[in-house]
């Protein structure tokens, strides 16, 4: 199974949108938050093999291999 790819500008832009409207923060102060949680959900998106390094998206679940062609990487690896 191939995962769907993540849109991480839509994700920002959602969590920038709630801090402004809801939570009343500053644009500086959002924009940290958001930059936080996109680089967060970067990273647990991210194949931790040391020879990989690509999204998740970019790997198939259930074959437990790597999509790129020139990639060694046996299966997705987390955190």
């Amino acid at each position: 199974m191939i995962e769907k790819s993540f849109d991480f500008n839509r994700l920002y832009g959602r969590v920038l949108r709630y801090y402004l409207q809801k939570k009343h923060y500053t644009k500086e102060k959002a924009n940290l938050i958001a930059q936080k949680v996109v680089q967060k959900e970067m990273m647990q998106k991210t194949c931790k093999n040391s020879k990989c390094h690509h999204l998740l998206y970019d790997h198939l679940r259930n074959y437990e291999s790597c999509l790129i062609d020139k990639c060694e990487c046996d299966g997705f690896v987390k955190s």
